[in-house]
């Protein structure tokens, strides 16, 4: 009940305000105003509205119930930062919806309005026929879509247009929903990912309970550190040399991910460090709960990827290739943390060299902050947020999907 009359509340308080601005539009305009509308029209916009909103809130609850029931508290957290960017969304698209009529108020000289254009201007544009005008200024949904505020809006003086015409509002409205949505989407499918690559090392683990893991890394056997497996393959002749060093690291995470040899390595320091020697400790689930945690990172959109939201609005001007950054720097990311996580691994086995000559049972790494770059391995995951903010390119796709449905629409 409660839920119902929040709503009802929210959903009357913004059909007052249409109400106000319906009111304010001309006679001119040629459309009805809500005391001319059917009650059937108005009530059934409203139900359909209600319902979707009332089945939407039982989902996410529904959904944080179950995850509080598993004990996942990392992704309950991440579901409240899901219902956050919600949030943010509505605050976004009631500010475009109440501030269109005066944003349009505003007026500034054409030839400002004519700078920093990312498309031709109007004048540079060749017109030859009414169709050719229409498709140029083809409309997202259809030519009266915008709201009836539109109509208010005075005209500006000769010599001077609007700072952003209210098609213009409406079409960046639709631009930052989708950029919303795909960021979300794009951030569940790659948690997705990962579990799936997570589930794979779940034989391995459970390899560990054997007694042939138990003879074959035996803690009193010695070997050269040469001869182990975690050392042989992650060092060779190139290894020691600085620029054959990144080199092949780079090439090295398009072949080889994590494997066998790395993943019961680096458990077995994990433990060593962490745990009694010998204690059974499941490192897979343990991996699992921590990719968890950083998916409630991950999901999140941070003002300073609002900010690079911006900046890419700003540089999408015609000539410069804002498109072709926007899709190329995280690219250049991903292969960067790739490199530098194999690079990582390489690491470690040049260490277990130079400190032993012969060790005894597993070769032991020593997990350090000195690794990353600038000693924080939380660096590596905020690149990794701003590339799959990017990448997808949320930016990319989003202009692609809107411009897709605009011109399907239009036709």
């Amino acid at each position: 009940m409660r839920l119902f009359l929040w709503t009802s509340y929210c959903f009357w308080g913004w059909l007052m305000v249409g109400e106000r601005l319906v009111m304010g539009a001309t006679d001119s305009s040629g459309e009805r105003k809500l005391d001319q509308t059917p009650t059937w029209a108005v009530a059934g916009v409203s139900a359909v509205i209600i319902i979707i909103s009332i089945l939407l809130e039982m989902v996410l609850h529904k959904l944080g119930t179950w995850f509080t029931e598993r004990r996942k508290r990392a992704l309950y957290e991440a579901l409240d930062k899901v219902k956050a960017e919600l949030m943010v969304l509505g605050f976004i698209s009631l500010l475009l919806t109440f501030s269109q009529s005066y944003i349009g108020r505003i007026c500034i000289p054409i030839n400002v309005a004519n700078t920093m254009l990312p498309c031709k201007a109007d004048s540079e544009q060749d017109t030859t026929t009414s169709s050719e005008e229409e498709n140029r200024r083809r409309l997202l949904w259809f030519e009266g879509r915008t709201l009836a505020a539109a109509a208010t809006v005075p005209k500006c003086n000769e010599g001077y247009e609007p700072l952003i015409s209210p098609d213009g509002l409406h079409e960046l409205h639709i631009l930052i929903f989708f950029l919303a949505v795909f960021h979300v989407l794009y951030s569940f499918v790659t948690m997705m990912l990962g579990r799936l690559k997570i589930r794979g090392w779940k034989v391995w683990e459970r390899e560990t309970l054997s007694h042939d893991y138990e003879f074959s890394n035996d803690p009193s056997r010695f070997r050269l550190t040469h001869e182990t497996s975690f050392v042989k393959a992650h060092t060779s002749f190139w290894t020691r040399i600085p620029f054959f060093f990144y080199i092949g690291c780079f090439f090295r995470q398009f072949f080889r991910s994590v494997g066998r040899v790395d993943y019961l390595t680096l458990r077995n320091g994990f433990i060593t460090v962490h745990l009694a020697p010998g204690s059974k400790f499941d490192f897979q689930k343990y991996i699992k709960r921590s990719l968890e945690d950083d998916f409630k990172i991950v999901v999140g959109v941070s003002p300073v990827l609002w900010a690079a939201f911006v900046v890419f609005l700003l540089l999408n001007v015609r000539g410069w290739q804002a498109l072709f950054w926007a899709s190329i720097i995280p690219v250049i990311i991903i292969l960067a943390v790739g490199t530098k996580l194999q690079a990582i691994l390489t690491k470690m086995a040049l260490e277990i060299t130079e400190r032993h000559a012969v060790v005894q049972g597993i070769p032991l790494v020593q997990g350090s902050d000195k690794y990353f770059w600038f000693g924080r391995p939380q660096f590596v995951l905020y690149l990794i947020h701003f590339a799959l903010f990017q990448l997808c390119n949320v930016f990319i796709i989003s202009y692609a999907v809107y411009i897709w449905a605009e011109i399907l629409l239009s036709c």
